[in-house]
């Protein structure tokens, strides 16, 4: 005999939200683990371009952080290969320079204590979508993690190497988790490295769709209301773990060496 017929919309919610805290067990790689899976996710979901772009995550000490090596791409990245440094790039651990341009990553996570993991990318579509210099457009179902949450950086300063851009990339980003940086690609900002990484493979998706839905004609946007209750129910913990134990037994299955110390 079912019971819930008649429950309202915002009872099932609830009902759903505590079922996953108890159904979906938390993720136990460790922080590194974590970065290093997002590198091959994020690889085998056309996040590659070349040596171009930084993953980030907080360590333990404050004002510190670990990155990959400089001069290895994601397919490339391991657990025993990553670098731990301080705000200022130097190399408090592991062999090798970290990429100068991680220096607008200080200025976000001094600007932003909720922010645990940083990801910045140039994959193929957010790319061309950032040639338009157009903000993005969320207007499907399940875009609406990024609803609201995506600001705009409409003017390219140059490479992102000076203190400059990390005051102006941190200013865009404002309070939101992501940012589409014209004539150049996308930033997440997310409090874990599961959020953080699940939100940058959307964001590829969303430039794609985007550009397709404009080829073939004019975006419509959703209702507001609609948009924002979609956006908190995929927002939470629980279903970014779950999203991001998924793609990392996808990622595993193609890259087994990577919690290893060999690509």
């Amino acid at each position: 005999m079912a019971d819930t017929f008649g429950a309202g919309k915002a009872d099932l919610v609830d009902l759903a939200h505590r079922r996953m805290q108890t159904e979906i067990a938390d993720n136990t790689w460790t922080a590194r683990e974590k970065l290093a899976l997002t590198c091959r996710i994020l690889f085998d979901a056309g996040h590659d371009s070349g040596l171009a772009g930084q993953i980030t995550t907080r360590a333990e000490a404050p004002g510190t952080y670990w990155t990959q090596r400089l001069g290895l791409g994601f397919d490339e990245v391991t657990e025993a290969n990553l670098l731990l440094v301080d705000e200022d790039l130097n190399v408090l651990e592991g062999d090798g320079m970290a990429n100068p341009a991680n220096r607008f990553h200080s200025w976000v996570y001094r600007a932003r204590p909720d922010v645990n993991c940083i990801i910045h990318t140039h994959p193929l579509h957010v790319s061309a979508l950032s040639m338009l210099e157009q903000p993005l457009a969320v207007s499907h179902m399940d875009l609406t993690p990024l609803y609201d949450d995506c600001a705009f950086l409409p003017e390219w300063p140059g490479i992102p190497v000076g203190n400059e851009e990390g005051e102006l990339i941190t200013a865009a980003l404002g309070d939101k988790r992501a940012l589409l940086l014209a004539h150049h690609g996308q930033l997440v900002a997310g409090a874990t490295v599961e959020e953080a990484c699940v939100l940058a493979v959307l964001f590829e998706r969303a430039a794609k769709l985007q550009l397709m839905a404009m080829a073939a004609g004019t975006i419509r946007e959703i209702p507001p209301g609609l948009a924002r209750e979609a956006h908190d129910w995929t927002s939470t913990h629980k279903r970014s773990q779950a999203s991001f134990a998924y793609y990392a037994r996808r990622a595993l299955r193609g890259h087994p060496l990577c919690l290893g110390g060999s690509a």
